[in-house]
Order: structure tokens, then C-alpha cells, then sequence
């Protein structure tokens, strides 16, 4: 690690890229008017330290005020470096009144911050808490505090107590610049001014939560008796005062019961007051130390400072400023006191500035701090040590310079884009600076308020290329015209904004705590800090009288020797740098943004320089290099010194040994976004200085190269040292410190939280995303560099921890010490930096915080050099790539990155979330199993195939193979590739893997309806394991959503096994018919049972049958969990059913069954649930009701069932319609229509009902019995609800069965019927009428014998002979009697004849 030069320092912006900054702003109306002719006071400004700033575990650590005034405003802002603070800004106003430069004084109690204002008319006191009380505990986590000034707003500013108008008499000296003011032991706020009488009026304000009045008292020099007065004076004390004894600088030392007054007068003279005695106890006249006063001595003196310094070592010091005419001095005094309480000032030093401007000076115990001005408004700072420096040497402090003048615009270059680069480039311009130039350049308009970065830079380009729009005047350019008004318009508004930084870059003060070291630069609009400069760096840029005295003392080397040749080497690369011009640097520049080779732009800038040598700069160099002994070893010092490689990375963890109090403090270390920005700048000066001491010094080794034996080298073979070895660790240093320059500058992109989220999700599968490098910053308020970003992240923890856990580090009384933190901290943020470290945290905080682009660059500078980290870095890259839509090119990169995997700890960490012996055994198949995980989190499937394909040659073991062979297998059947996945299918080792696969590209394949692959694949050794997964997925899954029955089916028919095909038809058909039983299922059915028809008449007839599928559709999957009942046991498996065969014939039956279930459902669809699962009998009844008697007759004879319900159901319907309305009627319409009805030519139109009853006539014709029993149903049918029995049924039965008919009469007491039919059945058998009756040939003596229901028409008889009070009933009784006793009369005779011929 290179050493610290406590004799340089830098300084460093500490403005930030955000908003301009928003004060509160408060109005405090003392009541008075201005003053007419009051001077304008120059601005001013100060700063104020906690005593426990430099504690760590305080609450005020790194904590202070810094304030600036202008007229009547004071601007006052609490900074802290370890947290943010909230509400911190506040801008005052004190109405009619002019604040005095230097009249701000701020004062800490145990309790509350005090701020004493003095200005030309009034004096105020605010108080306000402490943070030590808003925030009582030691352990603060939050990373934002509020500020002291949060509750500003509630302070009363016209409270009396604590504000006061000074009074005219004795009055303030007019124009006087000097105050000061204090707060004694009892709490009273003091004023101290000078008086218009030329003495010290002091006012007094009385404790702030004590009632009291203001007193007021004047410290002269006539009389050591002081007139002490209250409330306002009349008249002025006047003495033998003159005013040349006017204070020009007032400072006060505070004692426990006293205060000492020191006055800094015109007449060169210091004088001490005593506030508690009223006098003046010392007078020293300055000019008895200046070495030439006589001119000076009787003038009356102007600009003299007075400041005072106390620390316990030394005492009280004063710090005395005596501003002479083309000088200045610095004397610094100790001040002694006597027994006799006498005192005196012993001479410490004098020390003699130079002619500029004197703006501030500081004394501490040990140094002067000056801030100059010279005639061209350039800052300059230096300081001193007044004790050891028998030289009298200033240290140089090198400050920021100012923007450059113009913008350098390459022919290549975009003139927008070059000028938009350098206005926002880090630490150039300030926000306010740039909104006044853009409010001007907008002329007026809208108040920019509350604009973010991004959106500044668009405000300006778009009023620039407006303004540009609007000038012209021309509609055709050439481009090297439109080319150079771009440049013209931009330079001006450059300009106009280099005139508002110059205007905010005007130093005001310096703030020096002696508590932390740390020294600020106070400006008109923004403040800095000085950093601690490195020894390479302080050799490099200090002056040329500096340099000179280095020759006794070299901070990079302890041999005398090496350090001459050090310091000649670095004049040599002075002189390089110094003609180096800017044409010359941008060679070097492009060279290394193109990846070019730094060498050989080297060699270009060396000869640009030989052949532009008009000033013998080269031959002054060569001067140089003949007085360097030993060249090779001051380079290999230097470049030792610049070199920030380590050989093993930074531990983590390393605050974990410490207590919980202390690891809280130093949690909250440097962790706000101003001490973030100060790091970066720091990082980003170092870089800077480094990178052009590089470059010249690989100028100057390609001139020894050119020169060779010309230039002395020493010991032999130093030339070939340098040419081998030398140039390139310079080339390497070069490009390291180029590419850190860059990450310093590289603004961060604001990311939305949403792809935060999503890439810490994509993260989460690489197991990584618990990585605190990994972790994304949500609290960025401003724009920050990568830089920042990833120390605010990931590297200031780490890096803190660091520093404390050296063992030499007492942390219980741990001194926060400004110059030593940020000197260590920039050391161990570039070696994380450090492109050649084996750390990788900085490119893994780009990666987890979505900075691609800004990966991107980076990897490609460092590509053609760098050869540590390779592999990490290509992962990353394709991190970016897939982040960017480059699916492709991240593949590739991830391949690249495999072959340094167990070789980088990055990459070892990646696998390191896997199983350890298996990531041992076999590491980069455990690193493509991350990448795979990746790839599918993002969605590439195509990716994921290529690299599993090519981890396979790596995969040793069936479990790996198996498992990648499932991921290719997945992929291609997600992307459609069904032949590529039945092929890893096939390849799979695994054969449980295998079946899963198998399983899977089923139902895939199914839910998709390609089931032509399905069915085409070969399946070769696997046929039984597809027709058992798609047996199960068929009998667990809903049959109208899915057809894996049809599946397979289409399986066994496209493999000729039609046996099979039939079952599974069959089986779908029977589940149908119990669980869908709609009419879409229903004709499902029918077409299944067809289909089984088919496959079983393809098959010879021996053959044509199949095992009829188990009833209730309950299957054994493989692997099901066995079924329990409630008790918990396994149930019992249920008794095996007796194994049924079915032939045609049975499948043909159910065809039918299935075809009129069917033909129902479409007739009436609500009973489609009731037929559904129907037997024939159930059906038959089914098709009665809904009046399909067609149906109702086939499915009868089909199954050999009675006939007798479906005549009975028809007689019914016709008994309906005889007596029903209208509505029947139209009705019975429909099931007519189902009805195949025979045409009968009529000579009028049908009704429903002489259609229904010409239906029963044509089924009765149809469907003969030799018993009548049709014709018998139906008119029992009839006759059981009171119809009349039409004469054609009458005809048609008595002709079959006249007995039966008989028999249907008397059951129904129809007595005339049977009577009358009685009669006429006698007479059909002695001939009359004989055909309708179905008697062939009546009674005769030839014919056949014939018979009379004797019994019947007994019955007939005996039931009219009981009623023979009704005079018909008597009548047919004897007609019977009658007719009968004719019968028998011819059956005699008839017998007999027989008997005779036989």
C-alpha cells in the first residue's frame, strides 16, 4: 500500500449529483429599518464541530454545521458522513438587516446547539436540541437521522429573550466586519462588537429558559472601572479612545467563571479584557515581530485575522494575521500567565505568506491553515507547521481545478454529446449551476424546480437544440455546417454555465476539526474536503520548489539513492507531462477506450514529441536520464508504489468479533450519500493523477527504448529488463488505472423496482441472491457512479471492518480520524477495484443492481489484458446478455466461462450452494446445473437444450445423464419438438425417469391433440407402459374433456389389434352411459358400441369376442395409495367378479340398448340423465311415456320382452286424446311423428287422435297372436278407464277371441254388451255371420266341431236373471234363453246326424 504524505493534500468536491438543495426558508422581522447607506458586506461563511465528532460511538460522530451568509440571508446545513440527515437545510432571513462576516457562532451544551447571529442592527439566539438528545441511544441504525434543524420551524424569533436591536447609543461601530460571541458557565448568551466609541460593547442575553432582562456593558481602555449598564443607554463613556484602536478581530477564550477578550486593533496591536474584571490585561504590539515596520508602524492597519487554538498539550495559542502592503505574516504566540496573574505572550513562530488575497486562516495546536486568492480568482491553500519547520515550507494543497475553458470536440465526435459529457460529468458543474445557466439561456420562464439528473440533461439539450432550431433561418446545411452551429450554440451555453460555477467556486472559509483531522473548503455554493495525498502522487504534482527539497527525505524509499533517482525520474515525467499536449492525450485516450495497444500509442505521442520539440523539452529530459543512476529500479519503486494487486482476497466477515455497540457504529461508518460521493471522488482523484503518471512514464520508457545506448542503464542488461518486464507492468498499471477512472465517472443507471425484483429473482436460482454484492440498493436519492454505488452497497462495510480489526486499533476509545480513514478506505476500495485481484465483489454489485451496460464496458476494457477472473467475467457477461435479450451470446459465454470453473472463487462460491461431495466430484456439471436453472427462470428452452446437450459429454454417472436427458426431454416437448422429446425419451437411462417422461409427453401430447405422433411413435420396448399410462389417464380423468379412450383406440386400430380396440370402445361406452348421460354422451355411446362392432366383425368369428370391462369403472393405477376405511385400515379388496364374455350378438343388444337411449334423449333431452344408464326393461317403460312406440316394439323383440306394456301404453295415449284439449292434441303430434305411420289415402284431414288410433290399429295389424292377448290389453285397457271399445277393435277381437272379449264384458258388468255379442256368437255358429266371428263353417254335421263358452254365458245368465226388476236386462234374459235353447235345438240335431254317418 502506497504511504501517506501528511505535508500534501487534494481536494475534493463535495457537491452531489442531485437537485438543487431545498431550504427552508424562515423570515425573522427584529423591527427595525435599514440603515440608509449601509455597506454591503462580503459574503461569508463557517463551520462548526461536535466535541464528539470524532468519537465513534457518539451520536455526533463525523458530524458538523457549515453556514454561509449574503446580505441579509444566512444559509445554515448540518452535514454528517454517516447517515443522511433530514429537514438539515434552513435559510434565514433577518429583515432590513445586514449579517456580519464572521458574525455566526455556534455552541454546544450537554442538552441543545446554540447558534448566536450578529448582525449590523440585532443579535439573535436560537436554540435548538441536541442530537445527543433526540437520539439517546448509542446504537442508531437508521441510515437516515434528523437534524437539529427539524424543529427550527417552532422556535418564536420574536421572542424577546432571545433576540435584541442593538441600540445607536453607545451604538455599533459603523462598517465594522469584527464579532464574536460566547456562551458563559450560567447559560447567558454574550455579543461582542465593536463599540462606536472604538472600545468592545458586550451584550448579554440572559439564559434562555431563565426570565431576565439584556444587559449591556462597554470594555474601555481609560479607566479599569467600568460603567455597567442596563437596558439602553443615553450617552456614550467617552475616553482618550482614538479610531485607530478599533478592533479589526475579535476572539474569546472561555474560562470556568471569566472569558478572555482578545481585540485585534488597527494599530497593530493585540489586547486582552478580562469580561469578569472589566479590564484589559495585556497589550502586545504585533510590530515588534514583523521584520521591517516602519512605513507599516504609523498606518493604520487593514485585514488583520485573530484566531485561538486550545489543546491541553500546548495551552491557549493565538493565530495573528498582520495584513502589510505586498506581504503578509502569520504569527503564532502562547500565552504565558505569572503567579501574579499577570500575562504575556511568548513567540512561537512567524511565518511569511505570499502577496495574494488572505479569504481564511485556521490555527490548530500544531499547523496554520491559509485560504488565498490571487488576481485571477484561483484558489489557493496551503498550511504549515509553525513548530517543526525550520524551512518555513507551506505544503502544498492541490485543489480542484476549474472546468476547462472549452470542450475538445473530435472529428468523430457527436458536439452534443461531448458537451452533454463534460457539463454532467462527475464533480464538473454543480446542479444550481447549471439550472442558473439554463434559466438564463431559457431566457426567464418556468422556475426550475425538483428536476432529477436525467431529467436536467434532457432540459438542456432541449433548449439548446431549440435555440439552435430557432436561429436558423436556412432549410439546407451540409453537415459540417449544421455540424459547427451545433458547437457554436453549445460553447455558449458551456460558457454560460462556467461563469456560474466560477461565481459558486469563490472561496468564503476554512473549517478545520481538530477532533477528526478533516479540513473543508467553505464556497460560495457548495463545500469540499481535502484528502491526504499519496506519496507517488505528491511527487508528481507538487510544485517545482517543492520538489527540490524532497532530495532529503523520499516517502516511497528508505535508500538514499534509489530516492534521487526517484526524484529525477519524476522531473523527467514532469517535463513529459508538461508537453504532452492535448492532441497527444487523446491518442492515449482512444487507444485505450478502442482496446488498443498502450505501447504503441506510447511510441505515437514520443514521436509526435521528437518532432515537435521546438522548446528542447526531450532534450531536457535526456538531461534528466543521464543523472539517473539505476532507472530500472525508480521505476520498478514507482511502479511498485502504484500497484494495488493482493494475492488472496479481502476477508469477509471480519466485524463479527466485535461487540454489538461497536459493530453498529462502525455499520453506519461513511454509510451517508455525502461521504459515499467524497470516496468515489477520492477514488476517481487517485485514478486520475495515476493514470497520467502511467502514461508519461510509458512515454518515457519508450524514450529510453528509442535512445538505447545513448542514456547510462547501469548494470548490464537493465535495457532488456526494461523492454521485457517493465513496460508491460507500466502498460498494465495504465490501462488499470484508465479503466478505474472510468468506473469512477460511469454514472449508475436508475433501475425501476420492479427489475430489481425480477433480477434478484433470476439471482435467487443461482442460489446468490443472500450475496451482499448481490443485494440491489434501494435508497439512492441522487445519480451515483458505479463506483459509489458498489462502496455504499457492498465495499463499505467490508472495508471498515478492515481497517478496525487491525490488532493496533483500540476500539473503546476509537479516534475517527479524517486524513487516516479516507487514506485507508481509497486504499481498500481500489484493491477491490483492482481489475487483477482475485476478488470479484465489484462486478457482482454491477450484476445484482442491473448496471449492464456499465458490465458490459467494463468487461471489454479489460478483456485484451486482464487473465484473472476470465471465466467469472464471461458469466456475468451473459448475465447481461440475457438481461438484454441476447439469449445466444449468453450461451456462449456461459460455455466460455465452464472451463474456469474450480479455478476462480467466484465460480466456486456459484456451486458452492450445491451438495459439497457432488460439486467435489464433478464441479462444472454442478456449475451447468446452475446455468440451466438460470436459463429456464428466464425462459430459453432452446438454450437450456443446447447446454444440456453438451453437459451430457460431461455427465459420468446414469443420475446426471438421466436428470439432463429429462431436462432436454422437457424443453423440446414445452417447445413442440415431439419427435426430438420422444427421443430423449428413448435415450433416458433411467427407467423410472423414462416413465415420467413417457407419462408426461401422454398428456402433453393429448392436451394439445397432436395425437397423430402419439400414435405413429414406435414405442419400442415401452408399448406396455404407454398402454397402461393411457389406460389410467383414461380412467381417472373426465371422459367429455380429455379422449384417451379414442387415444387408444386409435392405438391398437393403427397396430391391428382390433380385439383391444373393441374393449376399449366397449369400456368407454359403459362409462358414458353412468357418467355422462347427456345426449352428447349418449351419442358418444352409441358411436363407441359401433366402433366395437366394427373391430370385433374384422376378426374371424371364433375370435369375435371380448372380456366385458368390470362394473363401477374402479381401476388399480400402478403406484395408487391403498384405499382405508374409516378406522384407518386398508380395506379389503373387493370379492373378484366372475369373468363375463361378450359376442357380437351382446354387443349388438347394447348397440341397440345405447341407440334407443339415444333416440330418447333426442326426442326429450331432460331425460337424457334417466336413460343414460337404463335397462331394457327400464327403457321400454322410458319410451312408452315419451310415445315412441317404434323404438319401444324393436327394443321388445330385441330383448325378447312382453309386448303387451307397449300396447297398453298406446291405448293409453289414445285415451289421452280422445278426451284431452287443444294442447294435447299438438302435442301428440311430435311422438306421431317418431312413429312410422302406413299412408292412408283419406278424403279428409286426420286428427292427433284418429292418427294415435290408426297407429294402435296398424300395431295390432303388425303384431298378430293367436290369443288376441294385444287386442285383450287393449281393450282392457279401455275398459278399465270407461272408454267405449271402437267397433273395429270390437270386430277385430270378437274375430279372434269373441270368449275373451265375453269375459272383458262381464268383468266390467257390461251385461247388453256380452248379451248382444253372446247373441250374435250363436248365430255366427248356426251360420249367420259366421266369417266375423272367425268360423270357418258354421254348425253342421260336416263341419268341425264347434264350442260356446258355457261357463261365461252361465255367468252372463245368472247376472241377468238376479236383476229382472230391469225390464231390459228380463228382456235379453229370454232372448239368450232364446237364442240358446235354438243352439242346442241344432247341436242335437246336428249330433245326431254325425252319429248316423259315422
Amino acid at each position: 500500500m502506497a504511504a501517506v504524505l501528511e505535508r500534501s493534500f487534494l481536494e475534493i468536491c463535495g457537491f452531489e449529483r442531485e437537485t438543487v438543495q431545498r431550504f427552508r426558508d424562515i423570515t425573522v422581522n427584529p423591527g427595525v429599518n435599514s440603515l440608509p447607506g449601509a455597506v454591503k458586506y462580503p459574503d461569508s461563511a463557517g463551520g462548526f464541530y461536535y466535541e464528539e465528532s470524532g468519537k465513534l460511538l457518539s451520536v455526533t460522530s463525523n458530524r458538523f454545521i457549515h453556514w454561509t451568509t449574503s446580505g441579509d440571508a444566512l444559509q445554515l446545513v448540518e452535514q454528517s458522513l454517516d447517515s443522511n440527515l433530514l429537514n438539515n437545510a434552513v435559510r434565514l432571513r433577518i429583515v432590513n438587516c445586514n449579517l456580519l462576516p464572521g458574525g455566526v457562532h455556534l455552541q454546544e451544551t450537554q442538552s441543545h446547539v446554540i447558534i448566536l447571529i450578529v448582525t449590523n442592527q440585532s443579535v439573535h439566539r436560537l436554540v435548538l436540541p441536541h442530537p445527543a438528545r433526540m437520539y439517546r441511544s448509542e446504537l442508531v441504525t437508521e441510515t437516515q437521522m434528523q437534524s437539529v434543524f427539524t424543529d427550527i420551524g417552532k422556535v418564536d424569533f420574536r421572542d424577546p429573550q432571545n433576540s435584541y436591536v442593538i441600540p445607536s447609543i453607545p451604538g455599533q461601530f459603523p462598517n465594522s466586519t469584527a464579532s464574536t460571541a460566547w456562551l458563559s458557565s450560567e447559560g447567558e448568551a454574550l455579543f461582542a462588537l465593536p463599540s462606536t466609541s472604538g472600545g468592545i460593547l458586550i451584550i448579554k442575553l440572559p439564559p434562555h429558559d431563565v426570565q431576565g432582562s439584556v444587559s449591556i456593558l462597554e470594555l474601555k481602555q481609560s479607566s479599569v472601572m467600568q460603567r455597567f449598564l442596563t437596558g439602553w443607554m443615553p450617552t456614550a463613556i467617552r475616553g482618550d479612545q482614538g479610531p485607530s484602536d478599533l478592533p479589526l478581530s475579535l476572539a474569546v477564550r472561555q474560562l470556568e467563571n471569566d472569558a478572555f477578550i482578545f481585540a485585534l486593533c488597527q494599530d497593530h496591536k493585540l489586547r486582552m479584557w478580562s469580561y469578569k474584571d472589566q479590564m484589559c490585561l495585556m497589550v502586545a504590539d504585533m510590530m515588534e515581530y514583523m521584520p521591517v515596520n516602519r512605513d507599516v508602524k504609523h498606518s493604520s492597519g487593514q485585514g488583520h485575522k485573530l484566531r485561538l487554538s486550545f489543546s491541553p498539550s500546548t495551552g491557549l495559542c493565538l493565530g495573528v494575521y498582520l495584513a502589510v502592503p505586498k506581504r503578509g505574516q502569520f504569527c503564532v504566540f502562547q500565552l504565558v500567565s505569572t503567579e501574579s496573574n499577570r500575562y504575556s505572550l511568548d513567540h512561537i513562530s512567524s511565518l511569511f505568506a505570499t502577496q495574494e488575497t488572505l479569504i481564511d486562516f485556521s490555527l490548530t495546536s500544531t499547523d496554520v491553515w491559509a485560504l488565498w486568492q490571487d488576481d485571477e480568482n484561483q484558489t489557493i491553500v496551503k498550511y504549515i507547521n509553525f513548530e517543526h519547520n525550520q524551512a518555513a515550507q507551506w505544503n502544498q494543497v492541490f485543489v480542484q481545478p476549474p472546468p476547462a475553458e472549452e470542450v475538445t470536440v473530435g472529428e468523430e465526435d457527436d458536439p452534443r454529446e461531448a458537451y452533454l459529457g463534460s457539463l454532467f460529468s462527475p464533480s464538473q458543474f454543480t446542479t444550481t449551476a447549471l439550472v442558473k445557466a439554463l434559466q438564463i439561456y431559457r431566457r426567464g420562464g418556468e422556475k426550475i424546480l425538483d428536476l432529477s439528473w436525467e431529467a436536467l440533461k434532457k432540459e438542456v439539450t432541449v433548449a439548446v437544440e431549440n435555440e439552435l432550431q430557432g436561429s436558423v433561418t436556412e432549410y439546407e446545411f451540409s453537415q459540417e455546417e449544421y455540424r459547427q452551429l451545433q458547437v457554436e450554440f453549445w460553447s455558449k451555453f458551456y460558457a454560460c454555465c462556467l461563469q456560474y460555477q466560477e461565481a459558486l467556486s469563490s472561496p468564503l472559509a476554512l473549517h478545520v476539526n481538530p477532533r477528526t483531522a478533516m479540513v473543508c473548503l467553505l464556497k460560495k455554493g457548495y463545500i469540499s474536503f481535502l484528502i491526504p495525498c499519496f506519496a507517488v502522487d505528491h511527487l508528481y504534482l507538487c510544485s517545482e520548489g517543492h520538489l527540490s527539497n524532497e532530495e532529503e527525505e523520499t516517502p516511497v524509499t528508505d535508500d538514499p539513492d534509489a530516492a534521487r533517482d526517484i526524484l529525477q525520474l519524476v522531473q523527467c515525467l514532469r517535463l513529459i507531462r508538461e508537453s504532452v499536449t492535448e492532441e497527444m492525450a487523446c491518442v492515449m485516450e482512444k487507444a485505450l477506450e478502442h482496446m488498443q495497444s498502450p505501447e504503441r500509442a506510447a511510441e505515437q505521442v514520443l514521436e509526435c514529441l521528437l518532432s515537435s520539440d521546438h522548446d528542447n523539452v526531450i532534450e531536457d529530459v535526456q538531461n534528466k536520464m543521464q543523472a539517473i543512476q539505476n532507472p530500472v529500479n525508480a521505476m520498478t519503486i514507482l511502479l511498485r508504489e502504484m500497484n494495488y494487486e493482493i494475492e488472496t482476497p479481502m476477508e469477509d466477515n471480519l466485524g463479527a468479533v466485535q461487540p454489538l455497540n461497536v459493530r453498529m457504529s462502525l455499520s453506519q461508518l461513511f454509510g451517508s450519500s455525502a461521504a459515499v460521493h467524497l470516496v468515489g471522488q477520492a477514488v476517481c482523484q487517485n485514478a486520475m493523477t495515476r493514470f497520467l503518471l502511467c502514461r508519461d512514464l510509458l512515454i518515457l520508457q519508450q524514450l529510453y527504448l528509442h535512445l538505447g545506448g545513448e542514456v547510462y542503464f547501469g548494470e548490464d542488461g537493465q535495457l532488456y529488463q526494461l523492454q521485457q518486464d517493465l513496460v508491460s507492468r507500466t502498460s498494465h498499471c495504465l490501462c488499470s488505472y484508465y479503466l478505474v477512472r472510468w468506473a469512477s465517472r460511469c454514472l449508475s443507471t436508475a433501475v425501476p423496482m420492479d427489475t430489481l425484483e425480477a433480477n434478484l429473482q433470476h439471482l435467487s436460482v443461482l442460489d446468490m441472491s443472500d450475496s451482499a454484492a448481490l443485494t440491489p440498493n434501494k435508497s439512492v436519492s441522487s445519480p451515483q457512479t458505479v463506483v459509489e454505488l458498489f462502496f455504499q452497497t457492498v465495499a463499505r462495510k467490508r472495508i471498515i471492518y478492515q481497517i478496525y480489526a487491525q490488532p493496533d486499533t483500540p476500539l473503546t476509545q476509537a479516534v475517527l480520524n479524517w486524513s487516516e480513514l479516507i487514506a485507508a478506505i481509497s486504499v481498500y476500495l481500489l484493491q477491490h477495484l483492482w481489475p487483477s485481484n482475485p476478488g470479484f465483489l465489484f462486478l457482482e454489485c454491477m450484476m445484482g443492481n442491473c448496471q449492464y451496460t456499465q458490465l458490459q464496458e467494463h468487461i471489454r476494457l479489460i478483456s485484451p489484458w486482464c487473465q484473472v477472473n476470465v471465466g467469472s467475467c464471461r458469466f456475468v457477461l451473459g448475465q447481461c446478455y440475457l438481461a438484454t435479450g441476447e439469449g445466444h451470446k449468453a450461451l456462449q459465454c456461459f460455455q466460455e466461462a465452464a472451463t474456469e470453473v474450480g479455478k476462480e472463487e467466484f465460480l466456486d462460491r456459484l456451486i458452492g450452494g450445491s451438495d459439497e461431495e457432488e460439486a467435489a466430484s464433478a464441479p462444472r456439471l454442478q456449475y451447468y446445473n446452475k446455468v440451466l436453472r438460470l436459463l429456464e427462470d428466464v425462459g430459453l428452452p432452446e438454450l437450456v437444450i443446447q447446454l444440456s446437450t453438451m453437459a451430457i459429454s460431461e455427465a459420468t454417472d446414469v443420475r446426471s445423464q438421466a436428470a439432463l436427458q429429462t431436462r432436454i426431454f422437457k424443453h423440446h416437448l414445452d417447445l413442440g419438438h415431439n419427435k426430438q422429446a420422444y427421443e430423449a425419451l428413448t435415450q433416458n437411462p433411467d427407467p423410472c425417469r423414462q416413465l415420467d417422461c413417457l407419462r408426461q409427453l401422454v398428456v402433453v401430447l393429448c392436451e394439445r391433440s397432436q395425437l397423430h405422433d402419439l400414435v405413429e411413435f414406435p414405442y419400442v420396448n415401452l408399448h406396455d407402459e404407454v398402454v397402461t399410462i393411457i389406460e389410467s389417464r383414461a380412467r381417472a380423468v373426465d371422459l367429455m374433456t380429455h379422449n384417451y379412450y379414442e387415444l387408444l383406440y386409435a392405438f391398437h386400430i393403427n397396430r391391428h389389434n382390433y380385439r383391444k380396440a373393441g374393449t376399449v370402445m366397449f369400456e368407454y361406452g359403459m362409462r358414458l352411459g353412468r357418467e355422462v348421460r347427456t345426449l352428447n354422451g349418449l351419442q358418444k355411446q352409441v358411436n363407441c358400441y359401433l366402433c366395437a362392432l366394427n373391430c370385433l366383425r374384422l376378426i374371424r368369428p371364433e375370435y369375435a369376442w371380448i372380456v366385458q370391462p368390470v362394473s363401477g369403472g374402479v381401476y388399480e393405477r400402478p403406484g395408487a395409495s391403498p384405499k382405508r376405511n374409516y378406522d384407518g385400515e386398508c380395506a379389503a379388496n373387493p370379492a373378484g367378479h366372475r369373468i363375463e364374455i361378450l359376442e357380437l350378438k351382446d354387443l349388438q343388444k347394447e348397440y341397440i340398448l345405447a341407440r334407443n337411449r339415444m333416440t330418447l334423449a333426442q326426442h326429450d333431452p331432460n331425460s337424457a340423465a334417466i336413460a343414460g344408464n337404463a335397462s331394457a326393461v327400464e327403457m321400454v317403460a322410458l319410451l312408452i311415456q315419451a310415445g315412441l312406440f317404434d323404438a319401444a316394439l324393436s327394443l321388445c323383440q330385441t330383448f325378447k320382452l312382453s309386448l303387451p306394456p307397449v300396447f297398453e301404453g298406446l291405448a293409453f295415449k289414445c285415451i289421452k286424446l280422445q278426451y284431452g284439449g287443444e294442447a294435447i292434441q299438438s302435442e301428440a303430434w311430435d311422438w306421431l311423428a317418431a312413429n312410422q305411420l302406413s299412408s292412408v289415402i283419406s278424403t279428409k284431414e286426420s286428427s292427433a287422435t284418429d292418427e294415435a288410433w290408426r297407429l294402435l290399429s296398424s300395431y295390432l295389424e303388425r303384431y298378430k297372436c293367436q290369443n288376441g292377448q294385444y287386442h285383450r290389453c287393449v281393450i282392457n285397457k279401455l275398459l278399465s278407464h270407461g272408454v267405449p271399445i271402437p267397433n273395429w277393435l270390437v270386430n277385430c277381437y270378437k274375430e279372434i277371441d269373441a270368449a275373451g272379449l265375453l269375459r272383458l264384458y262381464l268383468n266390467y258388468d257390461l251385461l247388453e254388451e256380452a248379451a248382444e255379442l253372446v247373441l250374435e256368437f250363436v248365430d255366427a255358429l248356426l251360420g249367420k255371420g259366421h266369417q266375423y266371428f272367425g268360423i270357418e263353417r258354421p254348425l253342421s254335421a260336416t263341419a268341425p266341431l264347434v264350442w260356446l263358452p258355457y261357463l261365461a254365458i252361465d255367468q252372463l245368465l245368472q247376472a241377468l236373471g238376479e236383476n229382472q226388476s230391469n225390464i231390459n236386462n228380463a228382456n235379453l234374459h229370454q232372448k239368450l234363453q232364446d237364442k240358446l235353447a235354438l243352439y242346442y235345438k241344432h247341436v242335437s240335431q246336428a249330433t245326431i246326424r254325425r252319429q248316423k254317418n259315422t
